[in-house]
């Protein structure tokens, strides 16, 4: 088939990778222009880069909406529009345009976690598998039929990292797969179940920072979904910001006010934690590692040289 492809940062060129080594043609690519976005410098690969390697045409838009995309999306004359990551609406001329409408390929096990960062949110939200869907693209966000989906587990120690590795190895073949279906003469796929659906918005630095009144539960997957590279999870201990980049649910129960630094147990030091502290029936965040204002690394055994005081949220 003829294949125009809109993507963006290693999602949309692990697409164009994959469309490349297939049998399809790819005519035309779109993508974004560079962004200096915190979430968006991260996993970056240039999709026009391997674009122009390959000697395929690329536009560079924010927003697909002009006439002139439009005249050189009908002169490409695609049989389908291929989009992973594209960060703006896609209107419905150009996503009917193709005969056989685009796929939209997307980080999660759809009708859950649609719109952005799904990784980070399931990891929080203690989801027990995460995966890569395949969607025909309708008047609604990530709410087509689906194609093809795979998942792969969480395991109880992933990072957001690990589950970026797992999920992105699954992009070739969930999407030359749903081609394969669609191109074999398939018109009917699986509908989604609405009432299932849920929709997050994009991740900034306001949710990394840490509420001490969540669970230490909560908080212990917040610390591992904003693993490196993301931005670490943060909180304020005297006035200064302190990352906590390592974190475990505490052995002990500790009873008093969130933030609170009680005791050292085992290489972590335990901070109250959970909106009912004061009953003293939850597991404390042993926080194992930090990083102070001034880049500095270390055991937060080290950092916290006695107990007492409390970690803010701002």
């Amino acid at each position: 088939m003829r294949v125009v492809m809109f993507g963006y940062q290693t999602w949309g060129h692990r697409t164009l990778q994959a469309l490349l080594d297939s049998e399809h043609d790819v005519v035309l690519v779109v993508t974004h222009p560079r962004s200096e976005h915190a979430y968006e410098k991260i996993w970056s690969d240039s999709v026009a880069d391997l674009a122009e390697e390959r000697g395929v045409p690329v536009l560079i838009r924010n927003r697909p909406d002009d006439d002139e995309l439009f005249e050189r999306l009908k002169e490409a004359a695609p049989d389908i529009i291929v989009a992973n990551n594209w960060r703006t609406w896609i209107p419905p001329r150009i996503f009917n345009l193709p005969r056989h409408g685009t796929l939209n390929v997307h980080d999660s096990l759809l009708p859950k976690y649609a719109g952005f960062s799904p990784l980070i949110w399931a990891l929080i939200n203690g989801e027990t598998e995460v995966g890569v869907t395949a969607h025909l693209m309708d008047d609604e966000l990530d709410a087509g039929d689906i194609v093809r989906q795979e998942a792969v587990p969480v395991g109880p120690t992933d990072t957001a990292t690990d589950l970026f590795h797992k999920t992105v190895d699954l992009i070739a073949p969930v999407t030359i797969g749903a081609l394969g279906l669609i191109t074999s003469g398939r018109t009917e796929f699986t509908k989604q179940d609405r009432s299932q659906a849920s929709f997050f918005h994009k991740r900034s630095i306001e949710d990394s920072r840490i509420d001490w009144t969540w669970p230490a539960e909560d908080l212990e997957r917040l610390v591992r979904a904003q693993s490196e590279p993301y931005p670490s999870a943060f909180t304020f201990h005297r006035g200064r910001r302190l990352e906590v980049l390592a974190a475990r649910v505490s052995d002990g129960r500790y009873g008093g006010t969130p933030g609170r630094i009680f005791y050292r147990e085992g290489d972590g030091v335990a901070i109250v934690a959970g909106a009912d502290a004061r009953t003293g029936r939850n597991h404390g965040l042993a926080v194992t590692r930090v990083r102070t204002e001034d880049g500095r690394e270390m055991p937060a055994a080290e950092y916290f040289t006695s107990m007492g005081g409390y970690l803010t949220n701002r």
